[in-house]
């Protein structure tokens, strides 16, 4: 079911705990993160909802190369033609097909990359993003680097609606939270980047969890501030 988070974002739900999030753009839609193998399905079920082709979907902005979030993404991009825009320093990832050992900072994590399973197919981005870049036809989309979870861990602001789209940078699942210092890179860069986000967002979507609009977006500052 699709969710309009504000307006000219859409917030597809890929699983009962994972999002996806569509952007009306200047030439089409901008699609932030895919998700697992099969969220091609429900990003493309939303597209029939709003009366919308596959080709409608220009781009693919991904906040971070884990599996959770690209292993979808060959699967889509054949579908649409999207092209593919991540961090650089997430490049070579995406070209690998697999979050290398350097990548997470506990042994969990990195036992876990091992499995098969949490492998993708591996994709050449048709552009990389840096901090502070203005997404190309998508109506108002920057790129904060936000380095932590990942090296090259991204937020999106959707500067006409006030809306943050932060990937994995914060977790809504039980509650506001980092998530597991295992799975990050660099657990320590986390609080810090956070202050990158501006303190008057009117709306925030996340990769995990319930988005958050309204009053309920004071819980999300009040949240950084403690951390920051």
């Amino acid at each position: 079911m699709l969710d309009r988070l504000a307006p000219g974002v859409v917030r597809i739900p890929t699983t009962g705990r994972d999002n996806a999030f569509l952007v009306d753009g200047d030439d089409g839609f901008t699609l932030v993160d895919v998700g697992w193998a099969d969220a091609a399905v429900p990003i493309l079920g939303a597209l029939a909802e709003l009366g919308r082709k596959p080709s409608d979907i220009k781009r693919v902005v991904l906040t971070h190369a884990h599996p959770d979030h690209v292993q979808g993404v060959a699967r889509l991009r054949d579908a649409t033609g999207a092209r593919i825009l991540v961090h650089h320093a997430e490049q070579t990832w995406l070209e690998g097909g697999r979050v290398p050992a350097s990548g997470r900072s506990g042994v969990l994590g990195r036992a876990l990359d091992k499995l098969p399973k949490l492998h993708w197919q591996p994709l050449t981005a048709d552009a990389t993003l840096t901090d502070g870049d203005l997404v190309p036809g998508s109506g108002g989309l920057r790129a904060l680097h936000t380095p932590g979870h990942s090296p090259g861990h991204l937020v999106f602001l959707h500067e006409p609606s006030g809306t943050a789209l932060v990937g994995d940078a914060v977790f809504n699942r039980s509650g506001l939270a980092l998530g597991p210092a295992a799975l990050a890179a660099d657990p320590q860069l986390r609080a810090g980047s956070l202050a990158r986000i501006p303190g008057d967002v009117r709306a925030v979507g996340f990769a995990h969890g319930a988005p958050l609009n309204g009053d309920g977006v004071q819980a999300f500052h009040a949240f950084i501030a403690q951390l920051v």
